[in-house]
């Protein structure tokens, strides 16, 4: 329990700092990430299941799959440990989130959007640490 309370903080360290794509402010800023909405759980010898539940500033928020979209990248680079991610929307908090947690929880979805060049740089913009 303490193991996976530690690598719950450790990723919510890594993904509040995560800008928002429209605003100069950060996802925890926004209040789109917190401490609860990471939840991680040992699923075998050194390997985690990294949930996280974020939630968009509005219901209708257009940017709510290049924020999951942020979430992954992000925590694909710098989680220092084994892990399965698995990203979602809060419930009840976008009116399309179920094809949205469709979408960023698909490997190759997530691998096309990433071969888009104004995608990728969108991306490389939110998830690079501020210097």
């Amino acid at each position: 329990r303490a193991m996976e309370h530690d690598r719950a903080i450790e990723v919510y360290d890594i993904i509040r700092t995560i800008r928002d794509p429209e605003k100069p402010n950060t996802l925890e800023e926004l209040e789109v990430v917190s401490e609860n909405c990471v939840e991680v759980q040992e699923i075998g010898e050194d390997e985690y299941l990294v949930i996280i539940r974020f939630t968009p500033t509005v219901p209708h928020c257009s940017l709510a799959t290049l924020i999951g979209l942020c979430l992954r990248i992000k925590l694909q680079r710098c989680l220092p440990f084994r892990h399965k991610l698995e990203i979602y929307i809060s419930e009840g908090t976008h009116s399309t989130e179920e094809d949205i947690n469709k979408q960023i929880n698909d490997k190759e979805r997530v691998a096309a959007a990433m071969e888009n060049p104004n995608l990728r740089e969108i991306v490389e913009q939110c998830v690079t640490e501020p210097d």
